[in-house]
């Protein structure tokens, strides 16, 4: 067996020293309600980690539930559920040795079964999980006293980042039975589930680590507004909230007793266009599209400088396997060829919502004005936030959206552009890109695989429908009272866990 480390993983690490910098200098106290201001739920969202889409399920899952390992602030692994991992020399078997003494919510104690169900119940062909494209190339799943060996078809170096993915929480049986009751190993178990309003949890007494969980009681509020996130968290109603709107930063740094976090990483915003579907299957058009968006403006009136410019894939330099590319600047006499070249005429709707990223909105009257230089016309659509996520995005053939990015570029790729991932909102189908993917997975030569890396990204920046103008810091802001933050660039909220890791001052 070869032990993780040597394919990039780490196995082993201090449980306390992954509570972040702040926590060694400070620490923790227990008690209260930490409450977050929230955006991003809806009247649709469930318990069911497999249905997760949005940052409202995704981080109320993180205080609830667990996976199998989890990624630090700096992009490393570190062991969750399971205690070690290590795999054949092809990379193509895993063996994850389960942690002893942990209790699910219900009083059962964890188990590899729970494992095996978990893992069988997301990777089944007729799952809608979010996971399902991850885990694919997973031949099988199987026990083996009190390990977890997960069989691939194909060599993947990179697997045990993939089960960092927020819809894989372990749960009794996988969730077999009951998957929307919210049942899990993390801090908090859920008492209150009211979609599109409120979650809340409350510390579970019989945690098994001591390095998160400190306030009494968890709640996320959600608040869909961007001003009204910001009042609430003026006015004492919540203790932080996320998605901060760079145009307001410099003046909430002012306001006493608010603390802005801001931290780079692979978080993009994006104008997705759907490649099979009409006026969007022409290449031509597509790459009009691509030409006719100000990149440096975007960065400099939407993000305020807190991000970085794009270049049409979702990879930037923070990706260990990052390759250059020429930038592709904003070209309206290149649109106008492209765009006569397609044969299209008349306008092109656009939608968006204040949800879809923070001044998604101003973003795309600002992609309206500079295609119009190049004769483009942009219809913008102003769509409602509440269902934006279930009745717009990966529905529309063109619209606004966000990733957060993924802790490899093989996870971010099998997850939105591989031809099988379920969520491929740009419905790409690339035969050359699917086959490179395949092969990346197992290249155990860094150089190698840099260089197949960079091969995709030509690819997807050519032939691709999504449009990527601006990488985004992720904007934080929570009370001066609230201790215990720490940089984290793989999501908003400390990755998702400032609920569970952050405490009150004393």
């Amino acid at each position: 067996m070869v032990h993780a480390v040597a394919l990039g993983a780490v196995a082993s690490t201090s449980l306390l020293a992954a509570a972040g910098q702040a926590s060694a200098v400070q620490t923790p106290q227990k008690g209260g309600i930490l409450k977050a201001g929230l955006q991003g739920g809806s009247a649709t969202d469930s318990l069911d980690p497999a249905t997760f889409a949005s940052q409202v399920d995704n981080f109320f899952g993180r205080q609830w539930g667990e996976q199998l390992v989890q990624l630090t602030g700096s992009g490393e692994l570190q062991p969750a559920l399971a205690e070690e991992w290590g795999s054949s020399k092809d990379a193509k078997a895993w063996t994850f040795k389960i942690r002893k003494g942990v209790e699910f919510h219900n009083g059962k104690t964890l188990t590899a079964a729970d494992v095996v169900a978990t893992y069988e119940r997301h990777s089944d062909k007729n799952s809608k999980s979010g996971a399902l494209g991850l885990l694919k190339g997973l031949e099988s799943v199987k026990q083996d006293g009190d390990t977890v060996v997960l069989t691939m078809t194909e060599p993947n170096a990179d697997l045990p980042f993939l089960l960092d993915d927020f819809h894989l929480m372990i749960q009794p049986n996988g969730g077999k039975d009951r998957p929307t009751e919210g049942i899990g190993t993390g801090p908090y178990r859920v008492t209150t589930n009211e979609p599109g309003i409120r979650h809340g949890g409350e510390r579970f007494p019989n945690y098994w680590r001591n390095d998160r969980g400190f306030a009494d009681q968890i709640e996320i509020i959600v608040i869909n507004d961007a001003s009204a996130r910001t009042a609430a968290l003026q006015s004492g109603q919540v203790d932080m909230i996320n998605r901060v709107e760079p145009k307001i930063v410099e003046l909430l740094k002012k306001v006493p007793g608010v603390t802005v976090q801001n931290a780079p990483g692979k978080g993009h915003y994006v104008f997705t266009m759907q490649c099979i579907t009409s006026p969007f299957d022409s290449k031509d058009l597509r790459l009009a599209l691509k030409y006719a968006i100000d990149r440096e403006e975007m960065v400099k009136k939407i993000l305020a400088g807190y991000g970085s410019v794009g270049n049409d894939t979702p990879i930037n330099s923070v990706y260990a396997n990052f390759t250059d590319s020429p930038q592709r600047a904003y070209d309206p006499d290149k649109a106008a060829f492209h765009y006569k070249k397609s044969g299209h005429s008349g306008p092109i709707m656009l939608r968006t919502s204040d949800v879809a990223f923070p001044g998604a909105v101003d973003a795309a009257q600002l992609y309206q004005q500079s295609a119009a230089n190049a004769g483009i016309s942009l219809d913008v659509k102003r769509e409602p936030g509440d269902g934006y996520w279930s009745s717009v995005w990966n529905v529309a053939p063109f619209f606004a959206g966000y990733w957060n990015g993924r802790a490899t570029q093989d996870q971010m790729f099998s997850t939105a552009y591989y031809s099988k991932a379920d969520w491929n909102d740009s419905r790409f189908f690339d035969e050359r890109f699917d086959q490179l993917l395949l092969q990346a997975r197992g290249e155990t030569d860094p150089t190698k695989r840099k260089n197949l890396y960079a091969d995709m990204n030509a690819i997807l920046r050519e032939e691709g429908g999504m449009i990527v103008p601006m990488f985004n810091d992720f904007i934080d802001a929570h009370s001066a009272k609230v201790l215990g933050w720490a940089k984290n660039g793989n999501q908003e909220l400390m990755g998702g866990y400032a609920l569970s890791k952050c405490w009150f001052q004393a």
